[in-house]
């Protein structure tokens, strides 16, 4: 009967498995689209339109600069046949754009410029250079912007290269700089290593989104002022020089492998500026791009003065709440749209408060199939019932809600489940989810008119990011929650002491996963003897360095994963079946914190062997034997995002 048992929870746990993150994320889509429907506007067929940058110009038609160096003006591009017409060319992948003064500004890999149209024909005339900067060539070295400030200076940020690590091989390279129109720099801050997205509130403080990488733990936001380092030391090889504005820090000074949080770190180093915001890596996004605050006055929803923040790697856009506690920017981030049709990398606001949204693939993949895409986002007019703010108390949170919530519900603490968690500050690439401890809901208290609860919290963590989770919550009509979790971030409280300290020692028992399907000592029965050597590699663009791999059935494999890329990866050895990556790529994308736990890798009968999670320059061994069954397997990464293009044949004769 035991056995029984535990195979029907085998079965049960099986199909539950093939209800398959595509599956949710499909009807989240139906869901969200009864709010925030998403418009595709017409691209012709011969205009190839990887944007860049996106900007409107005085008489409301869209400029769009592209990874491919043009300029397109499009003309009526809220309708369904708008008209395109090249007004520049053969710039260096510019990766950002604006409009004053009659002209365009925009980022090349090597220059800010400036485009004008001196004779009215829609065509520019003068391509200008504002100010350069140097290059190595190396291929990683993407250069964004401008952002205009209040008195007409304008903002720029420099990606770092790549070489093993992020590098900053040549001056200023991992900076935003300040340039005038008139083509004075003033560095501002270091510590970039991929700051595609920057914005400036109407305080005029300015933020910027960082990717996954060498030194970022996860997708974040940090507010940075004059001198402000971020994290990642390659750009503190140029505080030597006069125009630095951080003097006393240097490479150098920054151990690689502190094992202190980001936090932490920035206790020993004052520069170090903690994130304002976290993004849980595979979990809100794994590539942040665009920031984009709303400042529609409510004629995009209930999100007046919150941020959109667009994400490359999963098409969608994710939403920001932030406050000041004590001087400090810091916030909660929610799930907000899904669904675009290729990359998110640009967003701005049209003049009828529908946003514009610019994407490509290229080269960095997507869940959005398409290459390329334009697309508007549009409120129906209909408010979704979610947490529209999330404010930090000494102990505990304040939330409020768009609708009045279920009080009976609201009021019972069972109704939430809070998780801390955090990254870890190193070189490596990324970093687990470490320290992850549930904290409790003591207290739920609703207001009188039901628009906010009160939570009291025992086991709340500075520095750690908060995770709250109200899945079954429902309004006074009955909706649940379009979006039921929150992220956030807590650098501060109220009054500077957490008042509900009892709990913070709390400790979890640091599970390690056993993952028989990953062996990584040659098996003693094996007694020495491999039949075949397989040497599976990496290429930029997502993808091994093999199409296929031939072996014979029931032979001894040793297989070699050596990740000479610049992102983490695995290989899963999956059964048969044309679709088998792809579930098995939903299915890894569906682990949420558990995911690092089991290196993305879902514990499902169609997984037969794997790797652990790799990361760049290094490499694993596993040992397996292959399927007595001939046939055309599969191998494919499961990190999330990568299973749609990263796969290759594993054939057994």
């Amino acid at each position: 009967m035991q056995n029984i048992n535990k195979i029907l929870k085998l079965v049960l746990s099986f199909c539950l498995c093939q209800l398959s993150f595509a599956q949710v994320s499909n009807d989240l889509q139906k869901k969200e689209s009864e709010y925030y429907k998403i418009i595709t506007v017409p691209i012709p067929n011969d205009v190839i339109l990887e944007v860049g940058g996106l900007s409107l110009t005085d008489d409301d038609k869209l400029g769009v600069s592209t990874r491919r160096g043009d300029v397109w003006l499009i003309d009526k591009p809220y309708s369904q046949s708008p008209t395109y017409k090249r007004y520049a060319h053969g710039l260096h992948e510019p990766l950002g754009l604006a409009y004053k003064a009659s002209g365009f500004y925009l980022s090349q890999r090597g220059e800010l410029t400036r485009l004008e149209d001196k004779n009215n024909d829609g065509v520019a005339d003068v391509y200008k250079t504002v100010y350069s900067w140097p290059l190595s060539g190396n291929y990683h070295e993407y250069s964004y912007g401008p952002k205009f400030m209040k008195n007409g200076d304008m903002l720029v940020t420099l990606n770092l290269g790549w070489i093993g690590h992020g590098a900053s091989l040549v001056k200023w390279r991992g900076w935003m700089l300040k340039i005038t129109p008139e083509g004075a720099m003033t560095p501002i801050a270091t510590g970039l290593r991929s700051p595609a997205g920057y914005a400036i509130n109407g305080d005029g403080d300015i933020f910027y989104t960082e990717n996954q990488g060498d030194w970022v733990g996860s997708g974040r936001m940090t507010h940075l002022e004059v001198g402000d380092f971020a994290g990642n030391p390659e750009g503190l090889r140029w505080t030597g020089e006069a125009e630095s504005p951080i003097k006393n820090l240097k490479f150098e000074d920054i151990e690689p492998e502190s094992g202190l949080t980001l936090y932490e770190y920035a206790k020993k180093v004052p520069a170090l500026k903690a994130p304002a915001i976290w993004f849980p890596h595979t979990i809100l996004g794994i590539s942040t791009s665009d920031m984009l605050y709303d400042t529609t006055k409510g004629k995009f929803g209930p999100f007046e003065g919150q941020i959109f923040v667009g994400d490359q790697g999963h098409s969608k856009i994710m939403r920001v709440y932030m406050e000041k506690v004590n001087g400090v920017y810091q916030g909660a981030s929610f799930g907000f749209k899904e669904g675009f049709s290729s990359g998110i990398l640009r967003m701005i606001w049209g003049s009828d408060n529908s946003m514009f949204v610019g994407m490509t693939s290229r080269g960095w993949s997507s869940t959005g199939k398409e290459d390329y895409g334009l697309q508007r986002l549009e409120w129906t007019g209909k408010t979704p019932f979610e947490i529209k703010t999330m404010n930090a108390l000494a102990d505990g949170f304040k939330l409020e809600f768009t609708k009045p919530v279920n009080k009976k519900m609201a009021e019972d603490t069972a109704s939430y489940k809070l998780t801390t968690f955090t990254y870890l500050y190193h070189l490596t690439y990324g970093s687990p989810i470490e320290d992850q401890q549930s904290a409790m809901i003591h207290k739920a208290e609703v207001s009188e008119d039901g628009m906010s609860v009160k939570l009291t919290v025992h086991g709340m963590r500075l520095g750690f990011i908060h995770q709250l989770e109200i899945p079954n919550l429902k309004s006074t009509t009955g909706e649940l929650l379009l979006h039921n979790t929150g992220y956030y971030t807590l650098n501060e409280v109220p009054g500077g002491v957490l008042k509900s300290s009892q709990m913070n020692e709390m400790k979890t028992s640091g599970k390690v996963v056993d993952q028989p399907k990953r062996v990584t000592k040659i098996p003693s029965a094996w007694a020495g003897k491999i039949d075949k050597k397989l040497l599976v590699g990496t290429i930029p663009g997502l993808k091994y360095d093999v199409t296929e791999l031939v072996v014979d059935r029931n032979s001894k494999i040793e297989l070699t994963l050596n990740n000479n890329d610049d992102m983490l990866h695995n290989v899963v050895v999956t059964k048969t079946g044309a679709d088998t990556p792809t579930k098995v790529g939903e299915m890894a994308l569906n682990l949420g914190l558990d995911g690092p736990d089991l290196n993305y890798v879902p514990n499902s009968d169609l997984v037969l062997f794997h790797t652990g999670i790799v990361g760049p320059e290094s490499s694993e061994k596993i040992y397996f034997q292959a399927p007595s069954e001939p046939g055309t397997y599969w191998i494919v990464c499961t990190f999330p995002g990568h299973s749609m293009t990263m796969r290759a044949k594993f054939i057994v004769k």
